[in-house]
């Protein structure tokens, strides 16, 4: 590997690592919020987050579906499809089993199972993200043969019509899907952006800081009436704060912009890490293993945000968000060593071999995620 491709690398973890720190945060900010019915100084992060947060995800997660869009429907199905079909399941079942009890004690036994049966049509919790690459996966490979301006207008419209049926798989797929393509599609100018940018950090830096006022602007700035009535419900539920960034046409470009500005940073924090590898690298390996955090921040979370509201202990609301995001984030990563250490328990973030349906799997001690 040289190192402009190293670079490329290095960038894309870091930006896995930034995307993956926001999820945990908005989960645990608004979640600390919700139960305490009072917001603290860690909203505004959220808020300023909420354009670009899901769109740098998914964008990020289509960068190298280049590479592997052409192997046999059989090992694509493996790796696309039921590599994460097998960590929803598994995740799915451990966290309806810390959920089950109060759901059986408001609707009953039979109330509880219609609801994890329901999951398997409509994405439970925080597994959503997971439930929803396959079928990205799936219609990409589907419509690789169309023109990809074709695909790209079409959903650059369905993100921008206001489609709320009520079945999270259709409506994140229409809000969503535009950013995953455009990884997928524009792969190369992205990571050309981000070796060009890398080259020229002054240059990067005044187009962040206009980047940063702009969606500052866009997201605290209310959006007058009439076009306060296009924002979306579910922008609210995700720290949006009812600003102009919210309203459709706006939130496209919101969210593009947002994901190459993610881009850029994670770009010039490569290029930093040639320097200080040591303060890089934790940020790094969350990046590459951001599917660890992803399945399991959700109890330690939840754990963290109960222990610090009960006892009152702390009373500032920012601080116990702040808390119960950095419980979110380090939780996952002591769960995913204490099982290397201890060797038992690896079936939570790799693959057994019966899990498989095409070839053996990668060497033990490898993350099924990286496949």
């Amino acid at each position: 590997m040289n190192t402009g491709e190293k670079a490329r690398v290095d960038w894309v973890d870091i930006a896995k690592g930034i995307c993956i720190i926001f999820v945990v945060m908005m989960h645990s900010v608004l979640g600390v919020e919700a139960e305490a019915g009072a917001r603290g100084w860690m909203h505004p992060v959220v808020a300023f987050a909420q354009p670009f947060r899901m769109p740098d995800f998914f964008m990020i997660s289509g960068l190298f579906l280049g590479i592997v869009i052409d192997r046999s429907w059989l090992r694509y199905a493996d790796r696309k499809i039921v590599h994460f079909a097998y960590f929803y399941v598994l995740w799915l079942t451990i966290q309806f089993l810390f959920k089950a009890p109060g759901i059986v004690a408001q609707s009953g036994t039979g109330g509880a199972l219609s609801a994890y049966l329901m999951a398997f049509i409509q994405p439970f919790g925080t597994l959503w993200f997971i439930y929803l690459l396959p079928v990205f996966f799936v219609v990409t490979r589907l419509v690789k043969g169309l023109n990809v301006w074709l695909v790209l207008a079409v959903a650059a419209v369905l993100e921008t019509l206001p489609i709320h049926t009520g079945w999270l798989v259709v409506d994140e797929f229409c809000s969503r899907f535009v950013y995953f393509f455009a990884g997928y599609a524009l792969a190369p100018e992205i990571f050309r952006l981000a070796e060009w940018l890398r080259q020229r950090p002054a240059t990067a830096l005044a187009i962040l800081g206009a980047w940063a006022l702009i969606n500052g602007w866009l997201v605290f700035t209310p959006a007058p009436l009439p076009f306060a009535a296009w924002i979306p419900a579910e922008a609210a539920t995700s720290g949006g704060l009812g600003g102009w960034a919210s309203v459709p046409l706006i939130s496209l470009a919101a969210g593009g912009a947002g994901a190459l500005a993610i881009v850029s940073v994670s770009a010039l924090i490569a290029r930093l890490a040639l320097s200080l590898e040591a303060a890089v690298k934790p940020l790094r390996w969350l990046g590459a293993n951001s599917i660890v955090v992803y399945l399991a921040f959700f109890l330690p979370m939840a754990i963290a945000r109960t222990i610090l509201l009960k006892t009152g202990i702390i009373t500032d609301i920012g601080t116990i968000s702040l808390l119960t995001v950095i419980s979110g984030v380090l939780g996952p990563v002591m769960l995913y060593w204490l099982i290397q250490w201890c060797g038992y328990g690896q079936f939570l973030f790799r693959r057994p071999q019966w899990a498989y349906i095409d070839r053996a799997p990668a060497p033990r001690g490898a993350l099924a995620s990286a496949e």
